[in-house]
């Protein structure tokens, strides 16, 4: 096999909580693994992001209880099956891998005893955390397990085009004409090399995270553009609930300035007693909602979006300088530290915050087995819908639905592996070479970065916190005849890590405004005004 083609048992595209421990499982089982991560290293998905933590059980609580506080905030949207699955199954698999196999460090009472924290939307503290670097802590001892794993093939500085398909790619009749379509691998860049592989896989597990940044605001990773939605969406992959995009109500906010990402600060800090203020210092969030400062996610944003512009201000407060359960800058190390950057001492004065696109709720249909529509392919993660989430996300469930349904896809893909789903010669050798678009050199920065403001603006006026039948229709037009100039520009354009980043993002916005249109009613996370 030339060196641009390579073959493994499973392809892993994605490398935060999902990616890593579908690959870890796998690996358990003896399977050979090529994980991809498109960073220089592990580190550089949202699951190093993740503050407040990782839904647990504590004492007095019950699956029911979960079930119910998922239901509720989900706006009843939920999945059952799925929702159920998660409540009964997710700490086991919990104490079984983050604790028993890869220790990591929660904050703990003494050995039998774990410290416990509660955030928005939740009955009781059921929340395991490592101070305010949960997520850090989680893909630290992840990581660790990832490189020592002698059967797993770490790639970085890959970047997935497209997914290899039978009915999209191979050359051969008998595979265009059966009537089931599988993923038999992906179409890779290595940015290193500027050299497009082919990576052939018996299975392929898609786990590239969320979408956040295809709007103007948001607290993730530069790298959540969408990938995996937008190879889904070209592969015939049933995607669902796209429009249920969820804004986290605490962003840091830094003045006009416009960062790449902006620092979150976690929900639990409002679970330890912080409350939201005005510009007076009024609090104002149980004029919005009996739960207070508490609410769900989605009523929390509206409501600081409506008292911003009732005071005409550009940010409201979140006051930790009274009511603190725990000592704030000890409980919150990392935000503490973030915020004496900024010249604010957390401790004595409030902190200036605002709502960023935080959380993908929709993504992939996936059944409790990881497995999608195309057969071959998985997924997990942020970029799946399980029917867990609904409507919208309660907090500190992803990391656990990401460990859960990376866990699953593991077993099941290790459990079907053998002769029946093994690549044939004749089915790798159907599975053209990549061909480059062209050779006139015309990528222009300039160009690709006003792009890029044409997306995230048009995504945060338009298919943002608050929605209108006129302003998606405005968003549906303005991103339609953007894909149609891009398509017509770098359509002989060698192919390069921006560009496939611009194309994943700007159709991953169009299918997003899309699902936006048809549902007509106002729930959750998708707010409609008319």
């Amino acid at each position: 096999m030339n060196d641009y083609r390579l073959k493994s048992d499973v392809l892993v595209i994605g490398s935060g909580i999902a990616g890593s421990v579908a690959a870890l499982t796998l690996a358990e089982s003896g399977v050979d693994v090529i994980l991809l991560t498109a960073g220089e290293n592990l580190f550089t998905g949202n699951t190093r992001l993740a503050q407040g933590g990782i839904v647990f059980h504590s004492q007095g609580d019950d699956p029911a209880i979960l079930e119910k506080d998922i239901m509720t905030a989900g706006w009843g949207q939920n999945y059952l099956r799925a929702v159920r699955y998660l409540c009964h199954k997710g700490p086991k698999v919990l104490q079984k891998t983050l604790i028993d196999a890869y220790h990591v460090p929660f904050s703990h009472h003494d050995a039998d005893e774990w410290n416990f924290t509660r955030e928005g939307g939740h009955s009781v503290a059921r929340i395991l955390y490592a101070a305010d670097h949960t997520g850090l802590t989680i893909m630290q001892r992840l990581t660790e397990a990832v490189l020592a794993a002698p059967n797993i093939r770490v790639l970085s500085g890959r970047t997935a085009i497209d997914l290899l398909t039978t009915h999209h790619h191979a050359t051969h009749q008998d595979f265009k004409y059966n009537l089931a379509n599988q993923c038999v691998g992906a179409y890779v860049f290595n940015e290193q090399l500027s050299q497009v592989e082919i990576v052939l896989a018996d299975f392929t597990v898609l786990a590239t995270g969320g979408a956040g940044h295809i709007f103007l605001h948001t607290t993730n990773s530069r790298g959540s553009i969408g990938s995996g939605l937008s190879m889904a969406n070209r592969a015939g992959v049933k995607l669902h609930n796209l429009e249920y995009v969820q804004f986290h109500p605490t962003a840091f906010y830094q003045g006009a300035r416009r960062f790449e990402r902006r620092f979150l600060i976690s929900e639990a800090v409002r679970g330890e007693g912080a409350r939201l203020v005005n510009g007076k210092g009024e609090a104002f969030m149980s004029r919005y909602d009996q739960r207070g400062d508490l609410a769900p996610r989605d009523i929390v944003t509206r409501a600081i979006m409506a008292e911003m512009l009732a005071t005409d201000e550009d940010c409201v407060y979140l006051d930790t300088t009274q009511g603190m359960h725990q000592e704030v800058a000890e409980r919150f190390p990392t935000i503490y530290s973030k915020c004496q950057e900024q010249g604010i001492d957390m401790r004595v004065a409030p902190i200036p915050v605002v709502p960023a696109a935080h959380y993908f709720c929709g993504g992939m249909l996936v059944d409790t087995r990881g497995r999608t529509t195309l057969e071959r392919l998985y997924g997990a993660g942020e970029c799946t819908c399980t029917g867990v989430h609904g409507a919208n996300r309660l907090a500190s469930t992803s990391l656990l639905e990401g460990l859960l349904w990376g866990h699953s896809a593991g077993q099941d893909i290790a459990k079907r592996l053998g002769a029946k789903w093994r690549l044939t010669r004749k089915l790798a050798d159907a599975i053209p070479d990549w061909k480059n678009p062209g050779d006139i050199h015309n990528e222009d920065p300039a160009l690709i970065a006003q792009d890029w403001a044409t997306i995230r603006n048009t995504m945060w006026n338009y298919v943002g916190i608050i929605r209108s039948n006129a302003r998606l229709r405005r968003a549906f037009e303005d991103l339609r005849n953007l894909s149609k100039n891009m398509h017509d520009f770098y359509k002989m354009t060698p192919i390069s890590k921006p560009i496939i980043d611009l194309f994943h993002g700007c159709q991953t916005a169009y299918v997003v405004t899309l699902a936006a249109m048809r549902n007509t009613k106002s729930q959750g996370c998708h707010y409609r005004v008319d």
